[in-house]
């Protein structure tokens, strides 16, 4: 599950705006966001986008951080809530 902190850091020119704990979740975070017309960049932790390159996606299991322009914060936040699933009604 993504994770989404109060930290304020830059990076290439974005700031920080969530971490997913894999690569298929940043992927659907980034699809998100595109659809939204926000851009991203993604920062990875350790050998992370060594291990995707070399050997896929699948492989890369490290958090990846994702940074947005800053005038694109606001609306990402906007976008990407969290939602903890504990407290999903289940209706029959």
């Amino acid at each position: 599950m993504f994770k989404k902190t109060d930290r304020q850091e830059n990076w290439r020119g974005g700031v920080y705006l969530i971490t997913a704990s894999d690569a298929m979740e940043a992927e659907i975070l980034e699809s998100k966001l595109r659809s939204e017309g926000i851009a991203c960049i993604r920062k990875y932790e350790g050998a992370g986008n060594y291990m995707e390159i070399f050997f896929g996606s699948a492989a890369a299991s490290n958090a990846i951080d994702l940074y947005v322009a800053e005038d694109k914060l606001s609306d990402a936040e906007n976008i990407i809530v969290p939602v903890d699933l504990d407290d999903c009604e289940v209706t029959e």
